[in-house]
């Protein structure tokens, strides 16, 4: 694209193209407090690490399933 048809852009500079991204999602920070409770559960409670074992196996199912079921641009 040229300086012509887009008069906004500054001259040597290229636009980029459009990239659609993924939804905003909590399952990443879902897995990072199933990682921390796993972590404090072995040296505090086997009741901490199995609420981090179920948090992080939620989270990891779930941000998979987004993964899959986003539609593919190919």
């Amino acid at each position: 694209m040229t300086n012509e048809t887009h008069p906004n852009v500054p001259a040597g500079w290229e636009l980029l193209p459009h990239e659609t991204l993924p939804r905003p999602t909590f399952f990443p920070a879902g897995l990072a407090m199933g990682i921390t409770f796993i972590l404090w559960g072995l040296i505090t409670s086997w009741v901490i690490h199995a609420v981090g074992i179920g948090l992080f196996a939620a989270s990891f199912a779930g941000w998979i399933y987004e993964i899959l079921r986003e539609p593919s641009h190919h």
